[in-house]
């Protein structure tokens, strides 16, 4: 006979898993799991803003527990992936289990100095990708990023908005990148007002929403878009705000510099271990975000080289994120959304988000509408969009092929 302190065990791990960034296939796999171990015949529904547990895939009379997927501690994922393991294992009882849920949850982010040092280093990261030129444009960046870094965290202790964070640490960087621009510190791609936003742009809430859409999740993936959009929302105001503070715009159009490949496999790694960072996802498993990441930004250079498209260059650099992680993760007993997103949400086209943004306000505010000016809003508007779906399919498609190929084998036979 079942105790019935198993449901609530199933219900608080899926609550865990849900919160703090995994992705809805990968938290109803492990909780089916982890029902499976303990003998229970229940199913988890996710919606925005809370779980249901129905025993016996009924939603009459389930279990609900408010649960908003709106944050990301893949320490905590990876604790709880392995609590369900230790369960199978037959070394942990479902009492003891319940109350190292309850402790996993309560597991803090990595230390302020950490985090402001991974941001400082990762918006310098991305300036260099970007293709900046002179060092004090770097410093400056480094600067405007590390400040953001602590602010964000000193609002953290006073309010929980998901969206007071980005937008303060946005206008931040948009007045440093404003004064920058004033005494002729910056160049006309404005990398540094961009560059410490762009650390801002909520990648893995992107990948999650398309992939719930993808699985015909039509409600909850939209619900995760939307939440992401309008942190990107927050961060185009505050930056643009910032910038229009002492009468300065954002470009719109204005083309990348090109890098050398090995400055770009070089500066990718670091952005990779810095968003790793970002997300609390454990030491130990680093090396495969970075690495992988780095040979993907290799791949993406090549086929940019060779005339490849951004979307196309971003598909085959997630598709080989996509075809390596999807089995180490498998293989190692480590959550795909700590070492598949860090690898690629590098390439999330945040500053042509940024400067539709911009390019829509001037739109909006100059009488004299250009041509020029509208298709240039138009075209980052479309590259943002195809680079967002290319994105998706490169690193879903190996996942959901291999997961498939897993379920058949382990599935007992008749």
């Amino acid at each position: 006979m079942n105790s019935p302190e198993e449901p609530d065990l199933i219900l608080t791990v899926a609550r865990v898993l849900y919160v703090n960034g995994e992705s809805t296939d990968d938290t109803l796999a492990g909780t089916e799991r982890l029902g499976n171990y303990l003998g229970v015949r229940t199913k988890i529904i996710p919606r925005w803003g809370e779980l249901v547990e129905a025993a016996d895939g009924s939603t009459q009379h389930g279990s609900v527990v408010t649960a908003s997927p709106t944050g990301v501690h893949m320490g905590r994922v990876a604790s709880a992936t392995q609590l369900i393991d230790e369960i199978g294992a037959g070394r942990l009882s479902s009492s003891s289990a319940l109350d190292a849920t309850h402790a996993i949850a309560q597991i803090q982010p990595d230390p302020t100095w950490l985090f402001t040092l991974a941001a400082s280093a990762g918006a310098a990261a991305l300036s260099v990708l970007f293709g900046v030129r002179h060092l004090t444009a770097v410093i400056l960046i480094v600067a405007s990023a590390s400040i953001g870094a602590v602010l964000r965290r000193v609002l953290a202790r006073y309010s929980a908005n998901p969206f007071l964070q980005p937008l303060c640490a946005a206008l931040l960087a948009g007045i440093i990148g404003a004064l920058a621009v004033r005494y002729n510190l910056s160049s006309s791609l404005r990398l540094v007002a961009v560059c410490p936003c762009m650390i801002l742009v909520p990648g893995p809430h992107v990948l999650n929403g398309m992939m719930d859409l993808i699985a015909a999740r039509i409600s909850l993936g939209s619900a995760r878009l939307v939440f992401a959009g309008f942190i990107v929302l927050a961060i185009s105001f505050g930056l643009l705000l910032g910038l229009g503070l002492l009468g300065v715009s954002l470009p719109v159009g204005e083309p990348g510099r090109p890098v050398h490949l090995w400055v770009d496999v070089i500066a990718a790694g670091v952005a990779v271990a810095a968003y790793s960072v970002f997300y609390s996802t454990p030491m130990r498993m680093l090396p495969w975000p970075v690495g992988v990441g780095m040979a993907a930004h290799a791949l993406r250079w090549w086929t940019l080289a060779h005339g490849g498209g951004a979307a196309t260059g971003a598909f085959v650099a997630c598709l080989m994120v996509g075809l390596i992680l999807a089995p180490v993760a498998y293989r190692r007993h480590m959550p795909f959304a700590a070492i598949g997103f860090a690898a690629v949400v590098s390439m999330i086209p945040g500053v042509f988000l940024f400067r539709m943004a911009s390019g829509l306000l001037q739109l909006a505010n100059d009488s004299n509408t250009t041509l020029q000016l509208l298709g240039a809003t138009v075209a980052d508007g479309m590259i943002a969009l195809t680079v967002i779906l290319a994105m998706t399919l490169g690193v879903v498609v190996p996942k959901v092929i291999f997961d498939r190929v897993i379920q058949r084998k382990t599935r007992p036979k008749a």
